[in-house]
């Protein structure tokens, strides 16, 4: 249910709405927006219901929310949500682009990476330190190691440091590090890992799973916003299909329905989604296209000698011809990156 506040309500109001919503055993979650303020009251069906609420001074309405993903709907917040990251806003008219590395490898790769896609307009920095991969022999990353790599990297750029959790137990040590926390594909319905990154109130961005569908993503992301976390980001980043030209189907449907469904901003990664370094750039024209607010891309200053994802990483010269590429598109369509 959401507890639509009528105009010129006041605080004492408002407390006294929230106290009454606790009372009856529900969960409280404000969104005040330049309208109206809504309070969602989240709770088993089994619980008291709260029609009577209409009766209480300052309340508008009581709407029930018909969507499962009761947080991420845009019944809960028409607004979109802008994410604020150490001055740099993801939601927003502005594009943002991570680029970046898959793997941290090397102290001389990450900051032959960092100055490039700075250089070349990129905003953040995309580095694993903790690498979750298919075969346990492959390279797993150089862990805290890694991260004081990208945190240098930061000193010197000015990048943020996005980084992919992989472990609740990796918790402590990444939130010293990482401004923002990447729950990737593998872990997209990892519950125990979506709890907890909701709970340490660091941004987080959401891959897709591989297999979920919409509403199942949206789920995932309604687990991080139940513990209060509302800064929360999406990213598509291909899906298994029949096809085998390509590494996943890269759901560009995807950006157009989740914008219609959820405020949360909406992120795409053209790397992961092909597969293919070719194949990046006209995908990332296109993703901005759909309407995107955000590119995660891969770079490597060696892409034949990447320990992980050589193949759809890009040199920094052609990352840098590509933000030229989408420029145009984001003015095309009144943005800017």
């Amino acid at each position: 249910m959401i507890i639509v506040m009528g105009p010129g309500h006041s605080d004492e109001q408002l407390q006294a709405v929230v106290r009454r919503i606790e009372q009856m055993g529900y969960s409280c979650h404000l969104s005040r927006g330049v309208e109206r303020t809504i309070v969602g009251a989240v709770g088993h069906k089994d619980k008291t219901p709260l029609q009577a609420l209409e009766q209480m001074e300052g309340v508008e309405a009581v709407i029930p929310i018909l969507r499962p993903f009761k947080l991420a709907s845009r019944e809960f917040k028409r607004e979109p949500t802008i994410v604020n990251v150490e001055g740099v806003s993801i939601g927003g008219p502005e594009i943002v682009v991570i680029a970046g590395p898959c793997s941290v490898e090397s102290e001389k790769q990450v900051m032959d990476t960092a100055r490039a896609v700075q250089a070349a307009g990129a905003k953040m920095l995309r580095g694993g330190a903790y690498k979750p991969r298919t075969s346990p022999y492959a390279f797993q990353g150089l862990e805290e190691d890694g991260l004081k790599i990208l945190l240098a990297a930061k000193a010197e750029t000015g990048l943020k440091i996005v980084t992919e959790i992989v472990s609740v137990g990796d918790l402590e040590v990444l939130l010293k590090y990482a401004d923002i926390l990447q729950v990737g594909a593998r872990n997209c319905q990892n519950y125990a890992l979506l709890r907890a990154v909701g709970q340490a109130q660091k941004p987080v961005l959401l891959k897709r799973g591989m297999s979920a569908t919409i509403q199942e993503y949206l789920m995932a992301a309604e687990y991080c916003l139940n513990e209060g976390n509302y800064d929360i980001m999406l990213c598509e980043r291909g899906i298994r299909t029949f096809e085998t030209e390509t590494r996943f189907t890269l759901d560009l449907n995807a950006v157009p329905v989740l914008k219609n469904l959820t405020h949360l901003p909406v992120l795409v990664d053209p790397s992961h989604g092909t597969g293919h370094w070719r194949l990046v750039a006209p995908m990332a024209r296109a993703a901005i296209a759909a309407g995107c607010d955000g590119l995660l891309v891969e770079v490597h200053p060696e892409p034949a000698n990447a320990l992980s994802d050589g193949s759809q990483s890009l040199k920094p010269i052609k990352f840098e011809r590509l933000m030229e590429e989408i420029r145009r598109v984001a003015e095309a369509m009144g943005r800017a990156i």
